[in-house]
């Protein structure tokens, strides 16, 4: 199968559109909630926290088959490609059975055992058991969708995302504010959203991409060594970041009795997330072209693009979250009129700023170093300051010196400009040109 290679910006406009998609969702859950409480938007963010550190280990393949699939993909290899898909698939399903079942029958002792505040267990138990049960959507449709971009389709996972967003504003809308389900019913909402999506990725990836017979002598056991290489450094380096962030978590909860700083975390991070989705698509449609250009062996010009794509991030999280800053008091009304929260919110978006120019400049090269085979120098820097900063800063600055919800993001903004520097020296080391895959 020949694979047309596209530019940094075809891949970029479709993969942002589908995370603005993906993250439009969760801001219009967080708005529906709020017409119950603020409690139940704090209650669904913090079960979402506790989601994401035990669906880590689905992204130890999902993480390294981009770098194992482009690499080939580049190389003339499609037939590796492939198969790391299936190898992916066979790994993600038994694993993903396993965790919603973890999830499903042990929501309650997990809330409890991070010191979840009493105003948020109830709803927060709901939903964990809901999404969390079903947690084998977030392990299936990652490699399907992963797969397809891979071979430069980056279209058809946005459109799959599309449609199953607007399924689950309609099911949000009939679940909470005419069945009035509340929380379970934006869980149930979402878990058919996510069935939709699975669906379409499968059949859309099975249409498209008709690779020719594998000939190629590299066994399974090598593609999957390749796979483990790149994707258990990764999937280290998130499930660290999600322990870290359930540590502030967990120290914001201390706060308050009412939850009123972590929830409006939850508002803050819904908002921030248009911001944090440009940075994200272009570290991804980057990576996409450091696979294939190291693949090929153009490493000068992999050199030239991802500093360009780093550059583009800046520029974006400047822009975007200084917006966000400025007109903060409206943006926060769509979902509150606590004067309280408006306020706290609106300090929030500002310190923002600064946490999303380092954390665009983290993701840009940081994910640009695990597609060319480099995947543990960001693991070493991440286990380091993810707690010297975020956790330690977390305490620092919000209990000691009393800053709460602000002295906890300007740990969490320290934390991503630290790393940042970090990756960017890497990065600039040109030690990435000697970790390719292929050979």
């Amino acid at each position: 199968m020949e694979t047309k290679r596209k530019t940094l910006t075809q891949l970029f406009f479709p993969i942002c559109i589908e995370i603005l998609f993906f993250m439009m969702a969760g801001m219009v859950d967080t708005m529906m909630l709020s017409t119950v409480s603020d409690q139940a938007v704090g209650a669904v963010g913090t079960a979402n926290t506790y989601i994401g550190i035990f669906i880590i280990m689905f992204s130890i393949v999902s993480s390294g088959m981009l770098a194992v699939m482009t690499q080939n993909i580049g190389a003339g290899r499609p037939g590796v490609a492939h198969r790391a898909r299936q190898i992916g698939l066979l790994f993600n399903g038994g694993l993903g059975v396993v965790l919603s079942a973890i999830l499903l029958f042990g929501a309650e002792l997990i809330l409890e055992g991070v010191g979840i505040a009493e105003a948020l267990k109830g709803s927060a138990v709901v939903y964990l058991k809901i999404v969390g049960g079903s947690c084998i959507l977030n392990a299936v449709i990652p490699i399907y969708s992963g797969y397809m971009r891979a071979f430069g389709y980056t279209r058809e996972p946005l459109v799959a995302t599309v449609a199953a967003n607007v399924i689950n504003l309609v099911l949000n809308a009939v679940f909470l504010l005419v069945l009035e389900w509340g929380v379970a019913g934006v869980a149930l909402a979402t878990v058919i959203s996510r069935v939709l999506n699975l669906i379409m990725v499968m059949s859309q990836s099975r249409k498209l991409i008709h690779v020719d017979e594998d000939t190629d002598e590299i066994k399974n056991g090598e593609v999957l060594r390749q796979i483990i290489r790149i994707g258990f450094p990764a999937a280290l380096e998130t499930a660290l970041y999600n322990v870290a962030i359930t540590l502030v978590v967990r120290f914001m909860n201390q706060m308050d009795t009412e939850g009123i700083n972590v929830t409006a975390r939850s508002y803050t991070a819904q908002i921030a997330n248009f911001s944090y989705s440009v940075g994200a698509a272009l570290a991804q449609a980057n990576a996409i072209l450091t696979g294939w250009r190291i693949g090929a062996k153009e490493f000068d010009e992999c050199d030239r693009g991802t500093k360009k794509a780093a550059l583009v991030g800046i520029g974006s999280a400047i822009v975007l979250q200084s917006l966000f800053a400025v007109f903060a008091r409206p943006i926060v009304g769509l979902f509150t009129d606590d004067p309280r929260m408006i306020m706290l919110v609106s300090t929030l978006l500002a310190v923002d700023i600064v946490l999303e120019i380092g954390r665009a400049v983290n993701m840009v090269f940081g994910i640009a170093l695990k597609a060319s085979g480099d995947a543990v120098y960001p693991v070493v820097i991440a286990a380091i300051f993810m707690f010297v900063c975020a956790v330690g800063g977390t305490w620092f600055f919000g209990l000691r010196l009393e800053l709460l919800a602000v002295g906890a993001y300007i740990g969490l903004a320290l934390d991503e400009c630290v790393r940042a520097v970090f990756m960017f020296g890497r990065w600039q080391s040109g030690k990435w040109r000697e970790k390719r895959l292929v050979h």
